[in-house]
């Protein structure tokens, strides 16, 4: 079987809870992941809550980054998302680890659309034009 894509489900704990506060840093610190990952970032969009927290995702053509942050208990949920085997959803969640301070991580990552690769083959040969066979 072969995934269409890997999906890292991360929790960041004891993370600095000024920068999870700050919509400017976070949304910049979440593009700059992207960009390390090597993905293509085509839409940003993020919202600061009253009285605190924000959420946020980065569309990137390889699929998003999304994020929700509890500054209050040093805490963010993220999905890293990404399709195609160019860009590696780990190197932008070790990124955020280190950019948002987090003092602990657990993740899980998760395989999207698995297929037999004769499936697949056929699928780009059809979706190219041309018949696999």
């Amino acid at each position: 079987m072969k995934a269409l894509g890997r999906h890292v489900l991360a929790e960041m704990y004891d993370c600095n809870p000024e920068i999870l506060n700050d919509r400017r840093r976070v949304e910049e610190i979440m593009v700059n992941a992207a960009l390390a990952a090597g993905a293509e970032i085509r839409e940003v969009a993020f919202h600061q809550f009253s009285p605190q927290g924000i959420s946020g995702v980065v569309v990137i053509s390889e699929s998003h980054l999304a994020i929700h942050t509890w500054p209050e208990y040093g805490y963010a949920a993220v999905d890293v998302f990404t399709c195609g085997e160019r860009v590696d959803p780990w190197d932008a969640c070790n990124y955020l680890v280190e950019h948002f301070q987090s003092g602990r991580m657990t993740a899980t990552e998760v395989k999207r659309g698995m297929f037999d690769p004769a499936v697949l083959a056929r699928a780009s040969g059809a979706a190219a034009g041309t018949t696999v066979g």
